[in-house]
């Protein structure tokens, strides 16, 4: 059972950091971007994942969790930076470690 799973996290691992790091250099280039605009997109994100009538399968399934999961995690750090005063230029730069 274990071994059929190790797919699914391996997947999910994958799809979790290459958002993360869209997210990134998404907000790195474009200054216009905010907050607001990537909670919209999770809410498009939600609608999509609950727009599952004819079922995607477990791969779909994995993608759509992890993309989820990146966007929701993004946008919690960045409501830390500013609940922290922190200010844009504080977040991580091209060859940085994100949070």
């Amino acid at each position: 059972m274990a071994e059929s799973l190790a797919w699914q996290e391996v997947k999910y691992g994958e799809v979790f950091e290459t958002e993360l790091r869209g997210l990134f250099r998404r907000r790195n280039a474009d200054p216009s971007l905010r907050l607001n605009d990537l909670e919209m997109s999770l809410k498009s994100l939600y609608i999509m994942d609950g727009a599952d009538w004819i079922g995607r399968g477990e791969l779909q399934d994995t993608i759509m969790a992890a993309t989820i999961a990146a966007h929701e995690h993004f946008i919690t750090e960045w409501r830390k930076e500013q609940d922290n005063g922190m200010e844009r230029e504080s977040y991580p730069r091209q060859g940085q470690e994100p949070w």
